[in-house]
């Protein structure tokens, strides 16, 4: 998960939240002064970004040691301690605020993300996420997709052909967005059209779309629309299934929930660093 470009990112965090330094740790912590932490679970979830958290201390001192009892994706409780760290005082001081947010967001989408992935036990259906991500942390909220057991949509507008409700107007039906994208895109990227009714699952079916999205329908109209399409095209269902009953659209059949909720309003899992005295 470290590389030059996540490293770059962290010292841009660290330099906008102490651009001349941390004036209240410099002020009133020696230089010199050591210290030993606890990183404590307050909540129960999935943790992840432990290698992000660390990198965040590594790279403003080299010189803090972490040492961590519990693996990444592992699970944890109210109480737990997840690490021990120890260094100056200021170091962990400076550090705490980046490190801890990176590491509660992402344990959050980890949590949500493996939560959701248990309602599909039993069924075909997987979660995904969608590219509704925080700008800058793309990379970072797919990862923790993956590690709370869910699997990602596109990374970017580069990896895939999707044809939403605007390119079907603006292109003049969805044979015209189809043929015109099946020109013109590489023939080796899929091609998924969103469909808001039957008679557009019917449209796409007959463009011979890769994906059919089926987009914010009822239980029943999926059920349906997975029937008609009967495996010619993988489906998967969105719109606002963050607030869906995700056991139901799991049982219609579709292969894919996609859910933009894991990244875009999931909740930080609550962490926190405890200096010991």
């Amino acid at each position: 998960m470290v590389n030059n470009t996540l490293d770059q990112k962290i010292f841009g965090w660290l330099a906008e939240d102490a651009p001349l330094g941390d004036i209240t740790t410099n002020s009133c912590i020696t230089a010199d002064r050591e210290i030993t932490a606890r990183l404590v679970a307050k909540q129960n979830g999935t943790v992840c970004g432990l290698d992000v958290f660390k990198r965040v201390f590594d790279l403003l001192d080299p010189g803090v040691k972490i040492s961590f009892n519990v693996q990444e994706g592992g699970t944890i409780i109210v109480g737990f301690e997840i690490a021990r760290l120890s260094g100056k005082a200021r170091s962990l001081l400076t550090g705490e605020r980046v490190a801890l947010n990176l590491l509660q967001h992402l344990s959050g989408v980890a949590t949500k993300a493996r939560e959701l992935s248990s309602l599909t036990a039993g069924t075909t259906a997987k979660i995904a996420d969608t590219r509704k991500t925080t700008p800058g942390l793309r990379e970072l909220e797919k990862y923790a997709v993956r590690i709370g057991g869910a699997v990602n949509h596109r990374f970017s507008l580069s990896d895939g052909v999707l044809i939403k409700d605007n390119h079907i107007a603006a292109a003049g039906g969805i044979a015209s967005a189809v043929n015109a994208a099946r020109r013109s895109a590489p023939f080796t990227l899929k091609i998924e059209v969103e469909c808001e009714s039957l008679s557009q699952v019917k449209e796409a079916l007959d463009a011979k779309a890769d994906i059919i999205m089926l987009d914010n329908m009822s239980a029943e109209l999926m059920t349906d629309a997975v029937k008609l399409i009967d495996g010619r095209a993988i489906t998967e269902a969105s719109g606002n299934m963050g607030e869906r009953d995700i056991r139901e659209v799991a049982a219609t059949g579709v292969d894919i929930i996609s859910v933009g909720a894991l990244t875009h309003s999931v909740s930080a899992l609550d962490i926190s660093l405890k200096f010991e005295i």
